[in-house]
């Protein structure tokens, strides 16, 4: 099985937006992806690749020495073989190298398997944003690390 990490492009929507249905009740739109990848200079976008098929990505805004993780998902069929732990690892370890000093991110408060993914790289708990999620109003939990 033949995996690597590299830069998102263009050509990869269609497969990140099928990896956004398969994850997301809120899933985010191809012309979403365009306008991050092709208008939005902070952000930064990785994906992890199987034998030519993307299998899950991540994506990061980053301002000055700061990144916020704006999405990260494994198809489903991929979950439970620690890919989502070695994707974020990677991105953890390309923002060092862009300056990044400190992460954050948003997670639902019921997602228990993303949060413990989170305080294995030491992101800690700060502060709840109300009703955060669109689809079902719950709260996103507000996680952070220093870097």
């Amino acid at each position: 099985m033949d995996m690597i990490f590299r830069k998102m492009e263009l050509d990869d929507i269609a497969q990140i937006v099928a990896i956004e249905e398969a994850s997301f009740s809120t899933p985010w739109t191809a012309d979403a992806f365009h306008r991050e990848l092709t208008m939005n200079e902070h952000a930064h976008y990785v994906v992890l690749e199987k034998d030519g098929r993307v299998i899950g990505y991540c994506g990061l805004w980053i301002i000055i020495d700061e990144s916020h993780i704006t999405n990260i998902a494994i198809l489903p069929e991929y979950r439970g073989q620690k890919l989502g732990d070695a994707l974020l690892k990677e991105v953890i370890s390309e923002a060092k190298t862009l300056g990044v000093k400190t992460m954050t991110l948003e997670v639902r408060v019921s997602n228990e398997v993303a949060k413990q993914l989170y305080r294995k790289y030491g992101f800690q708990n700060g502060g709840i944003r109300k009703r955060y999620y669109a689809d079902n109003q719950e709260d996103g939990l507000v996680m952070w690390v220093n870097i």
